[in-house]
């Protein structure tokens, strides 16, 4: 008889039962579990053997289903000891429900040609494409080049030379909506689309793709965070796009960030990962900067465009009298561009009419009652809603506190009252809102896409969905209505992820050979970042990034992690918090910071608290970590996440 342990895509972990023929690690098998029949993964976990053979359960079948390789387990199994996470949990991520289904017409995914299109380079472009040609198995590759110098077209000429050689590439794209454009790109140099995996896939789409990347039938993938756990057979490639991006961590669920998991995905395959960005993260340019990366820089804009030419409206000096959230400096900037018949993209990272309303008679403010946060004004759909939970009410006539009909304000813009504005202001101007709110889809962004570059759209008013990753030839300016949104709050990476962001859109403008303008209207036109972006200056912003972090000890050179407590019940949460900040580690290298009630403290109906660990580098966080919170018991109701170097802190 031989033993195996099997593992379901539940937190439960392995189960013993005996297999009557050769069952391998990576098998999928049906097995009986409790009353029924379940599917399970053959695991390379050691079987008890302190269980009685007589109450080992035969496994019944193995299926057929291409097994999950070496390297999917290894993976799988890295991912769950670095997060704290249960390995059936990992285990999840990776499997697609009904995989035994098969479909009467299965998609079919064309060769990529490398040859397809002869790409010409400039000199420091085919520099980068010689440099990533010289890894030679596992290595990181920071491509850092500014917007418009050709990031993409330098990684898709490494993606063809492994192609070459056979075996498969990843692709990961921070949003969904990035695909578009980006598939258009690679049929372009390809012949061919490559296969895409995200959320927005049907069950049928995402069954005939998992088992194409399986079987080795398609050659390139490109997707979201999850498609990293894709059972790729023989990967050459790992591209990470945007590496910078706060999309790439999953703050549900297992808890990783995409781009982290990426190094360790191509580490266990034993090939290069490659990570493209014109703002790197401060950990990515540090590794970067000590020689743990190579460093490929790309420092011009391709065909000899110029970075647009960037002006400061100063919000402090307004008229008196209406309240206009488009200034006097942009708004002629505006007139100007689009009487040369150029286009413009408006950008505040804001959905929505306004983000609060209240009662000019009493001060009443419409609350989420399930959430910490105001109700956010829709009025295209006459409606006040919850950007956490989606609880939505009409906008009364009337303030339900103290009954005063029409007293109630809008208060702050969002992107339905900025083109409200340029509606009054320009009512000839073709003006349209971009959030994923409107384009929930790629087909519908393909439409948009389609509409701006022949010209049928004028002004482009969106939040970060636009800042990143799209190339239009005549948009020559940039407005951003509120330069200071992000930089409060006292996050971490506050003041990195606002810069990042800026640079990103106004890199929008003039990537050909029209020259572009960037406006950035600032209450605080005075603050370093905001000096920054003005002078273009990355290395100035890097460098007192780099220090501050330094002196405080955080990422990248301190340990973080965050421990969550929440529950429907306010009291018994605070007191599993306050006995877990309790039974802390007496270590000097070890600072708890907390617990307190998280800046978000009521979530989906549950009071949250939160208690930060930091540690220096050294510190073993996970083995730390599982001792101190086994040591704590919390009553039924409360609930306990680890975040493994958290990048929010709501």
């Amino acid at each position: 008889m031989q033993r195996i342990s099997v593992l379901f895509p539940t937190p439960t972990g392995c189960y013993d039962y005996r297999a009557e023929a050769d069952m391998p690690a990576g098998a999928f098998v049906r097995v009986p579990f409790g009353r029924r029949q379940a599917v399970g993964v053959v695991w390379d976990a050691p079987p008890d053997n302190t269980i009685p053979p007589e109450k080992i359960k035969p496994a019944a079948e193995i299926l057929s289903v291409p097994p999950l390789g070496a390297q999917t387990i290894a993976f799988v199994n890295w991912v769950a000891g670095y997060t704290l996470s249960p390995v059936g949990m990992v285990l999840k991520m990776a499997l697609i429900p009904d995989l035994e289904k098969t479909s009467k017409k299965p998609l079919t995914f064309g060769a990529p040609d490398p040859a397809h299109q002869t790409i010409r380079f400039s000199d420091k472009q085919a520099e980068a494409v010689r440099q990533l040609a010289g890894i030679d198995g596992f290595g990181v590759a920071l491509l850092d080049g500014v917007t418009g110098s050709g990031k993409t077209e330098v990684y898709f000429e490494a993606i063809a030379q492994r192609l070459v050689d056979g075996g498969q590439v990843l692709v990961l794209l921070p949003e969904i909506a990035l695909t578009t454009a980006w598939l258009d790109r690679f049929e372009t140099r390809f012949g061919v689309k490559p296969a895409v995996w995200h959320s927005a896939l049907t069950p049928k789409q995402r069954r005939d793709t998992w088992l194409a990347v399986a079987q080795g039938r398609t050659s390139v993938v490109v997707g979201a965070r999850s498609a990293l756990f894709l059972p790729f057979r023989d990967l050459k490639l790992i591209v990470v796009d945007e590496e910078h991006d706060t999309s790439f961590k999953q703050e549900e669920g297992v808890l990783y960030h995409a781009r982290d998991m990426a190094i360790v995905r191509a580490k266990i395959a034993g090939c290069p990962i490659v990570l493209a960005s014109a703002t790197p993260s401060l950990e990515t340019y540090c590794n970067a900067a000590a020689g743990k990366y190579r460093h490929i820089t790309l420092p011009d804009r391709f065909a000899d465009a110029r970075m647009p030419d960037i002006l400061i409206a100063d919000m402090r000096c307004r008229d008196k009298g209406a309240v206009r959230f488009i200034s006097p400096l942009l708004c002629q900037k505006l007139t100007e561009h689009l009487a040369r018949g150029e286009q413009a993209l408006l950008f505040l990272n804001r959905r929505g009419y306004a983000p609060l309303v209240l009662c000019r008679a009493c001060g009443h403010r419409f609350q989420c009652p399930h959430c910490s946060a105001w109700l956010v004004e829709h009025k295209s759909g006459g409606r006040l809603q919850c950007h956490h939970c989606g609880h939505a009410i009409p906008k009364p006539a009337e303030c339900p506190a103290c009954h005063e009909a029409d007293s109630l304000v809008s208060c702050g813009p969002g992107v339905e009252r900025i083109h409200e504005e340029i509606a009054a202001l320009f009512p000839a101007a073709r003006a349209e809102i971009v959030t994923s709110e409107h384009i929930d889809n790629p087909a519908q962004f393909a439409d948009l896409l389609g509409r701006m570059q022949t010209g049928l759209i004028d002004i482009l008013i969106g939040t970060q969905m636009l800042a990143k990753g799209y190339h239009f030839a005549n948009l020559t300016l940039v407005g951003v209505i509120d330069a200071d949104m992000g930089l409060g709050g006292g996050d971490l990476r506050a003041g990195e992820r606002t810069f990042q962001l800026l640079h990103q859109v106004m890199g929008r403008a003039g990537r050909a050979a029209k020259q572009g303008t960037a406006v950035l209207q600032s209450f605080n036109p005075d603050n370093m970042i905001i000096g920054a972006l003005k002078n273009n200056d990355r290395t100035a912003f890097l460098a007192a990034e780099t220090q501050a972090r330094q002196m405080l000890e955080m990422p990248p050179f301190g340990r973080l992690a965050a421990i969550i407590v929440s529950g429907k019940n306010q009291a018994p949460a605070w007191e599993a918090a306050r006995k877990i900040a309790g039974a802390a580690p007496k270590d000097a290298d070890i600072a708890v910071l907390g617990p307190v009630a998280a800046p978000m403290a009521l979530l989906r109906n549950k009071y949250r608290f939160r208690i930060l660990v930091k540690t220096g580098r050294d510190c073993k966080l996970q083995k730390m970590l599982a001792g101190w919170l086994s040591r704590v018991r919390c009553p039924a109701g409360v609930d306990v996440r680890l975040d493994i170097d958290p990048y929010s802190f709501y």
